[in-house]
């Protein structure tokens, strides 16, 4: 038993070969007329199947449809999206409880892992109360997260 497992090879990338005749070369197209594949390289002449980017086995141009009016067209255009937009990381209350601490401040945050550098700006949600006195310094604050904050005993510093 031990002598056949010494002369078994172990199955690995290096050693694996498909199965005889389950394997085909590729076509090689526009190799002359010999080949049966020269000239048109097996597209016929004309007509969209013939034209490159067209046809086959991923379907025809992208929306393309047919030479109807392509919906992206045919849809009315309207408003303006902002490329320079922030979206804000929201964190609530009691989440809070999390930094340590009684200041509040943009790097307490990231270090309790309330939210990402460089994610956006983060701010303050009235989610819940608030279970200390803190003191926020230069996060967004919403009026009625402020207002839990102050009747907590904690102060907002902009």
């Amino acid at each position: 038993m031990a002598n056949n497992a010494e002369t078994t090879e172990k199955i690995g990338l290096h050693n694996l070969s498909p199965a005889p005749g389950s394997h085909r070369s590729r076509r090689r197209l526009g190799r002359g007329p010999g080949s049966g594949l020269g000239k048109t390289s097996g597209k016929g002449h004309k007509g969209s199947m013939a034209r490159s980017g067209h046809g086959g086995p991923g379907g025809g141009k992208p929306h393309f449809e047919g030479g109807q009016m392509p919906i992206t067209r045919r849809i009315p255009k309207r408003g303006f999206t902002n490329p320079f937009r922030e979206e804000a990381q929201i964190v609530r209350l009691p989440d809070l409880d999390r930094v340590a601490g009684d200041e509040v401040t943009t790097e307490t945050l990231i270090a309790a892992g309330l939210i990402r550098a460089g994610q956006g700006p983060a701010k303050l949600l009235a989610n819940g109360e608030v279970s200390k006195a803190l003191t926020v310094k230069g996060v967004k604050v919403s009026a009625s997260a402020k207002a839990k904050i102050e009747a907590a005993g904690g102060r907002v510093e902009s």
